[in-house]
């Protein structure tokens, strides 16, 4: 295996198509055939599914792309630190469902290490995104939770993709709400009393199961839910309506203002807030000081 053939099928993956990587990288279609059925045959799995319709990149030619992908930015690095002496920035990547908490957490660090020697992204998206980005290393961990519910689902899900999850805390069920919302003022909430106001939920897109729900209790015959794609359209719904969504009960008022409350939810359900990272791979410096800026939280629900 060489770096050449993890160029070819990176190549391939991004154009998704063999005649179209042919040309960019400047040979014919029949040698890059041949270099990435080679390929195939050493590693012993199929990459990637021919049609005439194009191609179709298989599970397991994921998670190898993903390796590629990383091993082929790492000789980069290498390349331009030790080659060109030129000196690169490291890369810091999360993604999560959407907690401020953990938003707030990543800002906290990105402060303590400063971003002139490092480029940093963070993804607030689908559950099923969080769990894909960090399958293919785009990201180097991944935010969520689990509860009694989802749980076998979310780890079969995890198993099948080579993650693991790692707790962080356990926490009640809240009801997340503006302050303005006649129902802000009560010291407990039960579904009785939300039956009259819209539940706002995030949308998973076409991975829309149950038990990839960023909200819990997604089965509940909610009389009226409105499906939102960001924070800040979900705010502006608890403020316009009303709304209210169901979360761990942490409050940034640094990033969202004293506009909003928190309520415990009359339920025994628990929450298990927690973060996935690639098995048998360990946490960069950088993912190492996110993960104990998340654990200052559980302080909060103590």
């Amino acid at each position: 295996m060489t770096l050449q053939q993890l160029r070819y099928a990176v190549c391939i993956a991004s154009q998704k198509s063999m005649n179209k990587a042919a040309a960019e990288l400047f040979i014919t279609q029949p040698s890059l055939s041949s270099t990435i059925r080679d390929l195939e045959e050493e590693i012993g799995l199929t990459i990637f599914i021919r049609s005439n319709r194009g191609i179709v990149i298989t599970s397991e030619g994921e998670e190898f792309l993903g390796y590629a992908r990383q091993m082929l930015e790492q000789y980069r690095q290498m390349e331009e630190r030790f080659v060109k002496k030129e000196k690169s920035k490291k890369k810091f990547s999360v993604s999560m469902q959407h907690y401020t908490f953990a938003v707030q957490a990543f800002i906290h660090m990105a402060k303590e290490f400063g971003m002139d020697d490092y480029e940093f992204a963070v993804h607030e998206t689908k559950t099923y995104e969080v769990i894909l980005n960090v399958k293919n290393q785009k990201s180097e961990v991944g935010i969520l939770y689990l509860n009694e519910f989802n749980q076998k689902a979310m780890e079969k899900l995890l198993l099948d993709n080579d993650l693991e999850f790692i707790d962080l805390f356990h926490c009640g069920i809240y009801v997340y709400l503006w302050k303005g919302n006649p129902l802000a003022g009560q010291e407990k909430i039960g579904f009785e009393d939300l039956k009259n106001y819209p539940c706002l939920s995030f949308e998973q897109g076409n991975n829309n199961s149950f038990y990839l729900a960023e909200e819990v209790f997604s089965t509940y015959e909610y009389k009226q839910i409105i499906k939102a794609d960001d924070r800040a359209t979900l705010l502006n719904l608890m403020v316009g309506l009303n709304g209210y969504t169901l979360c761990c009960g942490i409050i940034c008022e640094d990033l969202n203002g004293g506009e909003y409350r928190a309520i415990p939810l009359d339920t025994t359900d628990k929450m298990r807030i927690g973060y996935i990272k690639k098995k048998k791979m360990p946490l960069s410096i950088l993912g190492k000081k996110y993960i104990d800026e998340l654990k200052k939280y559980e302080a909060q629900l103590l």
